[in-house]
């Protein structure tokens, strides 16, 4: 190597390689430490790049031949595991394929262009590369292979010769060797009318020019999936754009910026927004409406009191009002109409325990609130923080009018205890009886509307009986049906909602489904012989939901009064007006603080440079997305230039290659004799290039030749190692695990030699 040239291997990186000896003792070093020292395997390759102002900007990924018989550490399965490797490489539409065949073995034979033809059918990725020519025995050569005339394919083949394992040892010189190779062809009496279309240079300006008509083919596929990468990263990159690190108002802007999207951010999960709404799950606003609406009520109506104790209640209220004049002699005298004192009494006493749903209410919805409040901080994570600064001061906030909150429903139910309003529009009394009572039976001759639809598992059906299924529910006013499916078609039952109460049901130990079942007042059968009927929901949520819907239907919770099943309920929890007002009270309050107050709440609680100061990881995302951006537009730049200024030539027209469908018979080769299994005089029976076997793969990585170096191949398969010396000719072959292979062991086994001076530069 010179000055200018070195190599580096991926798992060396901070280390310059100046010496091809030195490169080749890292190659053998590197395969022991990941394979051992008794011919082992490994799919993980080696990336080694070379940078030379004499070779090409391509990947060339160096694959093993494949071994038939396993040897020393190597598995049972070591030639399917080779086939698989290769053809993870070769099966990639962006490489071409190098079909490296010895001239001494049968072509007809080869596994490299079997296996070629297996992932390019139409030979437009395959080049074949005749080696080993000057081993082929007197009396025959190659020219009719070498010609395309015999065993043709459809880029044809290119003859090289090597040097030899002796010149290797020997440290013969590249360019010593490419004149040896020169004056083969030229004084060959078979290949000298095609000497210039021969060798190892004409190899490389063939890769060269079929490289760049390979990558302006790929360039429309490749343009558009760079393009749509780009428009991905649009929206990500807009807030980077103008990021100034060195601008003193910097942080004073982000500051304002941050906060100003905060707030806008909980305005729209609160309210509701067109764009960008959640599809997945219920979130912010529509959260605390399900809460007013559906848990509210039915937290309302869970409230547990005895018929019996209330009558009993209401007697003894009477009696002790009227005292000693509710008796004359045997007869009790009550007087002719209730006392009002009575009646208030009773009520103050069920007036209080409304406390309990209505504190509970308040803490599902600071709840609510506190979780959107931190899914809006989630935006802030460049600046943790400033992220945690709002969420404190935020949720501090929330907590103090969460006290405010809880004493005003406190003095509002003093309130109602302290005067019980007898005239009010929705109290029934004597007077509004009668019209109530129409009301109901109007409500009653309205045909059987459908509440809810949904699919729901019935959990508690015996294995013998099939086990827990999933059906189609669909509750009514009067009855619970369920279906096969959504179509509706198929009924499996209908129950009648007559005398159903709900009760709540544990999740099973290793469930992760929410239940609650329905059962007869008068322990009757629900379903078949199932005295209850267990329905099973995804989630707590969904639970709820279906109980407020049941609610509505007229099926309440168990030990609830059998009065609320005239459904004067429903009217009052769904129209009372009290819950829109609260819900618009809670957002125009926390809006209110986040546009006016946080601002100047962050300014006081801590210092400015402090609260922006940016994470390390956000940093780094931030550079990382700009430079992946930049590099995008680069490329597609890039890609713009080569469509304008490079110079294609045609694909050549398609030929026979039928002959390689059948590769267990003989060569059709008259010129080529049987090949002697003794070798020429001084000539050892040694590994020479390339090993026999699946191709090799120059794969493009880059649309344009003006990149300063070559980017880093994939880790490459076992082959020898430097190809290429020589600065003023082809560019070096990226080098792979060297194969030991010694003497005794057949050519393919996937441990090589280390060899002791450059290869022949081989593409």
């Amino acid at each position: 190597m010179t000055v200018r040239e070195y190599a580096e291997f991926l798992h060396c990186k901070s280390k310059k390689f100046t010496d091809f000896d030195e490169v080749r003792q890292e190659i053998e070093a590197e395969t022991d430490r990941v394979t051992g020292t008794n011919k082992g395997i490994s799919p993980v390759p080696i990336n080694l790049r070379v940078y030379s102002p004499h070779v090409l900007n391509l990947t060339l990924i160096d694959l093993p031949g494949i071994t038939k018989v396993p040897v020393g550490d190597q598995p049972p399965d070591i030639e399917y595991q080779i086939k698989d490797m290769i053809l993870q490489f070769i099966s990639r539409e962006s490489s071409l394929i190098l079909a490296v065949t010895p001239a001494n073995m049968d072509l007809a034979n080869s596994d490299a262009l079997k296996l070629a033809k297996e992932v390019d059918p139409q030979g437009l990725r395959t080049i074949g590369v005749i080696t080993k020519l000057d081993l082929m025995d007197e009396g025959t050569d190659a020219r009719d292979v070498l010609e395309n005339k015999l065993l043709p394919l459809r880029r044809g083949y290119i003859g090289v010769v090597n040097r030899s394992q002796k010149d290797i040892e020997g440290k013969k010189d590249i360019r010593a060797a490419l004149a040896a190779e020169r004056k083969f062809f030229l004084s060959h009496p078979a290949y000298r009318h095609m000497a210039d279309r021969m060798g190892t240079p004409h190899l490389q300006k063939t890769l060269n020019q079929q490289l760049t008509n390979h990558i302006r083919e790929s360039l429309p596929t490749l343009r558009s999936k760079l393009q749509s990468q780009l428009l991905s990263l649009e929206k990500e990159v807009e807030e980077y754009k103008n990021f100034r690190p060195d601008d003193p108002t910097r942080k004073t802007k982000a500051l304002l910026q941050m906060v100003q999207q905060f707030g806008v951010d909980f305005e729209k999960r609160i309210e509701g927004s067109g764009d960008q709404v959640d599809t997945l799950e219920l979130s912010g606003g529509a959260r605390i409406n399900r809460i007013f609406h559906e848990r509210f009520p039915f937290e309302l109506v869970k409230m547990e009191f005895d018929e019996k104790d209330l009558r009993r209640e209401i007697s003894y209220a009477i009696k002790n009002i009227h005292g000693v004049r509710q008796v004359t002699g045997e007869v009790p005298i009550t007087g002719l109409f209730t006392p009002d004192l009575a009646f208030e009494a009773i009520v103050k006493k069920q007036v209080v325990k409304l406390k309990e749903p209505c504190l509970k209410c308040v803490d599902l919805v600071i709840q609510e609130l506190i979780s959107t409040v931190r899914q809006c901080t989630s935006k802030l994570s460049s600046y943790p923080r400033l992220r945690e600064e709002t969420e404190r001061i935020v949720t501090t906030y929330i907590r103090e009018r969460e006290g405010r909150t809880k004493d005003q429903i406190l003095l509002l139910i003093d309130i109602e205890q302290s005067y019980i309003n007898t005239n009010h529009e929705d109290f029934i009394g004597f007077a509004n009886a009668q019209q109530r009572s129409t009301q109901l039976n109007k409500k009653r001759a309205i045909p059987n509307q459908v509440i809810r639809r949904g699919w729901l598992t019935i959990n508690n059906i015996s294995l013998m009986k099939g086990g827990s299924k999933e059906y189609w529910f669909v509750l009514t006013a009067e009855s619970l049906s369920w279906y096969k499916d959504e179509e509706e078609k198929e009924k499996k039952y209908m129950l009648p909602l007559d005398n159903l109460k709900i009760r709540d049901v544990e999740k099973g130990f290793m469930s992760n489904k929410h239940v609650f079942a329905i059962f007869n007042t008068e322990q009757r059968n629900v379903y078949k012989d199932l005295r209850q009927i267990e329905l099973a929901c995804d989630s707590q949520e969904d639970v709820d939901s279906w109980k407020a819907s049941f609610l509505r239907a007229g099926v309440y919770p168990e030990k609830d009064q059998a009065e609320n099943e005239d459904g004067a309920q429903e009217n009052t929890f769904s129209m009372d007006p009290q819950l829109e007002r609260q819900v618009e009270t809670i957002r125009n309050l926390t809006k209110a603080f986040i546009h006016h107050e946080l601002l100047a709440y962050l300014y006081s609680s801590a210092d400015q440079s402090s609260l922006m100061e940016e994470s390390a990881e956000q940093a780094q995302r931030r550079d990382d997305m700009l430079r992946m951006y930049h590099a995008l537009k680069e490329a597609l730049n890039i890609i713009g230039d080569i469509s304008t200024s490079t110079v294609s030539t045609p694909v050549p027209p398609p030929v026979d290659d039928t002959w390689l469908q059948n590769t267990s018979g003989h060569s059709p080769t008259p010129q080529r004799r049987p090949v002697s299994s003794v070798h020429p005089p001084g000539r050892p029976p040694a590994v020479r290039g390339p090993t026999p076997g699946p191709p090799l793969i120059p794969v493009p990585v880059g649309p344009a030749a003006s990149f300063s170096a070559p980017p880093i191949p994939s880790r490459p398969g076992p082959q020898s190692v430097f190809a290429n010396n020589d600065p003023f000719s082809a560019p070096p072959q990226i080098p792979s695990r060297p194969a030991r292979i010694p003497p005794g062991i057949p050519p393919g086994v996937p441990r090589r030699p280390p060899p002791s001076a450059p290869a022949r530069p081989f593409f």
